[in-house]
């Protein structure tokens, strides 16, 4: 497996986002922890939002003086492929794994583990399917505590499919979950606990941007920053419904046919489904040249989305299966409002009808997209309750706080 080194951060820094309770309990958790060794692992340092909360996460954790170690597991092209199809029927696709696709998940969890032979950690953290197997195959002798991350929303899964997986994650000490709907019933898991993931307010996609600067660099994707605009941030992904997106906007278009659509995606290496998704998208887009579909290959950094999301009227997050869906809060945040899928975490996130809306359809999408553009104080409004609600409840520092409690617990009295 490989190190990943990340960028400084001061928790300082963070302090006025604070509540005086959570800061006095993050500090004397700290303390508590002084001394122990934590490592987290996941299956790559960037394409995604779990890559993306670590590189807040741990540079954080590691500031308030705990020893923290991020590891990137190490796959193939084939691995990725057989644990994407993993993760699809996690979120309850249809399908069987066959012999050869076991053999290959276990051969690679097989093979990362053994180099973890001279590790020294008290606590490691694993992140969702794709090295989940690790602990079968570990060799620190029962001392490590160990903690499974699941990202997904495996509400509905496929049978199958979760029972493989349940025997590699019921050897966890704990286990974490978004939400208490994301576990089936029986599983049986230890420690169950509950933990939203989180943005970062300080990082440079969500820091606060000047919206004639975010017009600025829209514009050079070719918007037209004289027209209304909305945009659905997400990886090119069956789950995230861009082909939905575009035939919302279709409608959308019809009675307002100033709107422009962008969909913002970025391509990571352990999605190899992806290129395929975002082939389809194109095709469906067309050439309506209203339609900007742009990713990190072609000049989307952190940067870009946070203008995106800025200078939008509108964002989407039309989803058909949502772990927590992170560009939600993200929109919030800037004070954009959103309208997202009624799917797992979003739920947590959008208060229908208080700070956006919640939609099963196209045509309710659209619907709900037409209501905000012909009623501009609607989107003032819903701008104030969403950063605030993103403010007490889905900040870095409030994830930070949840898993130095969870750390706290499972550590032998005296820790």
């Amino acid at each position: 497996m490989e190190l990943v080194t990340v960028k400084q951060k001061r928790f300082a820094d963070y302090l006025p986002f604070l509540d005086p309770p959570v800061r006095e309990e993050i500090e004397e958790l700290a303390a508590r922890l002084q001394g122990k060794k934590v490592a987290m692992i996941n299956a790559t340092t960037f394409g995604g939002g779990v890559a993306e909360k670590l590189h807040s996460l741990v540079p954080l954790i590691k500031d308030l003086g705990i020893h923290l170690d991020w590891w990137v597991f190490e796959g193939s092209l084939e691995f990725y492929q057989v644990t994407k199809v993993l993760h699809n029927r996690l979120q309850g696709q249809e399908g069987s794994m066959t012999p050869q696709e076991v053999e290959i998940f276990d051969q690679y969890n097989r093979a990362n583990a053994a180099t973890m032979a001279n590790w020294d950690y008290d606590l490691v953290v694993v992140h969702d399917p794709q090295p989940a197997a690790l602990i079968h195959y570990r060799q620190d002798l029962g001392r490590t505590k160990w903690i499974w991350r699941c990202h997904i929303d495996t509400s509905t899964p496929n049978e199958e499919c979760w029972d493989f997986i349940c025997q590699y994650i019921r050897q966890y000490d704990a286990t974490i979950f978004t939400m208490p709907d994301f576990v089936k019933e029986g599983s049986r898991l230890n420690r169950l606990t509950f933990i939203t993931p989180s943005i970062d307010p300080l990082s440079r996609k969500n820091i606060l941007l000047d919206p004639e600067e975010a017009r600025k660099i829209v514009a050079r994707f070719g918007v037209d920053t004289n027209r209304p605009l909305i945009t659905q941030v997400s990886r090119f992904d069956p789950w995230k419904d861009p082909l939905g997106v575009i035939e919302a906007y279709k409608i959308v278009k019809k009675d307002f046919p100033s709107v422009q659509l962008a969909l913002v995606g970025s391509m990571a290496t352990d999605d190899p489904e992806g290129w395929d998704y975002l082939y389809y998208t194109l095709r469906r887009a067309g050439e309506d040249y209203d339609i900007k579909v742009v990713t990190n290959f072609n000049g989307i950094s952190d940067l870009e989305v946070n203008a995106f999301q800025t200078a939008s009227e509108i964002l989407l997050q039309k989803s058909l299966r949502e772990g927590f869906g992170l560009t939600v809060a993200e929109g919030l945040w800037k004070g954009t409002p959103v309208i997202g899928g009624k799917v797992g975490g979003i739920k947590l996130q959008i208060e229908d009808g208080v700070n956006g809306y919640l939609v099963e359809t196209v045509e309710e999408c659209a619907d709900r997209v037409l209501n905000l553009l012909r009623n501009p104080s609607l989107l003032h409004d819903f701008a104030a309750a969403g950063k605030e609600k993103v403010r007490r409840h889905f900040l870095i520092t409030i994830n930070v706080l949840n898993y130095l409690r969870l750390f706290a617990d499972l550590m032998p009295e005296g820790c």
